[in-house]
């Protein structure tokens, strides 16, 4: 009886060892698994980083050409007022001579 009792409880030893076995293999399967699925993620969020990263400084240098176009634009605003000013200026001086002149002729008379 003593042989029985010994025989089953080292079947049921291998029994559980086997299931042990297999419960390992397939923990790691699964482990190895979830590892590939956070390594995907990880791949995804660097790529979805890297595209965010391009449009940005797609952005940022529509911005300076923006901003440079509109400095152009101001400096042409600029150079137009300072040329009419100069002009007008050069308009009262050319009259202020003559209303000069005409006054000297009158003093004279």
């Amino acid at each position: 009886m003593r042989k029985i009792i010994l025989a089953s409880m080292a079947a049921a030893a291998f029994s559980l060892t086997a299931c042990s076995e297999k419960a390992q293999q397939e923990t790691s399967e699964a482990a190895g698994a979830v590892a590939d699925d956070a390594a995907a993620a990880g791949d995804a969020a660097a790529a979805g980083a890297a595209d965010a990263a391009d449009a940005t400084a797609a952005a940022a240098k529509d911005a300076g050409a923006a901003v440079e176009g509109a400095a152009d634009k101001a400096g042409n605003v600029v150079e137009g007022t300072v040329n009419a000013a100069g002009d007008a200026a050069s308009k009262a001086g050319d009259k202020i001579a003559d209303e000069t002149k005409k006054a000297e002729a009158n003093d004279k008379k």
